[in-house]
């Protein structure tokens, strides 16, 4: 089984903050983890020093490798920041 894992802490939420699954809107300081494992990322957000994790709208999604998971969290960090109800962002395509 392949993984990985990052997590982004101190992250400000642009206005209208991430949209998750459990409890819709969070807003302000927010940690970002992207795990992946076996083709698959998913995303989760809280408040920054909570215990309760969120999964951010949108995850989990196919992702063909440990390095498309990295860009897709660092693409993920950027969208928290911008805000307006972020959702996890598309993977971007790839050549074949």
């Amino acid at each position: 089984m392949s993984w990985a894992s990052w997590t982004t802490t101190g992250v400000y939420s642009g206005r209208g903050g991430v949209l998750t699954d459990e409890v819709g809107v969070l807003t302000g300081d927010l940690t970002v983890h992207t795990t992946w494992a076996d083709g698959e990322a998913r995303v989760a957000i809280q408040y920054s020093g909570a215990s309760d994790w969120f999964t951010m709208a949108g995850s989990p999604l196919p992702c063909p490798s440990e390095e498309k998971s990295r860009t897709l969290h660092q693409a993920v960090v950027q969208a928290v920041r911008s805000g307006g109800g972020a959702t996890v962002p598309p993977l971007p395509h790839q050549a074949a």
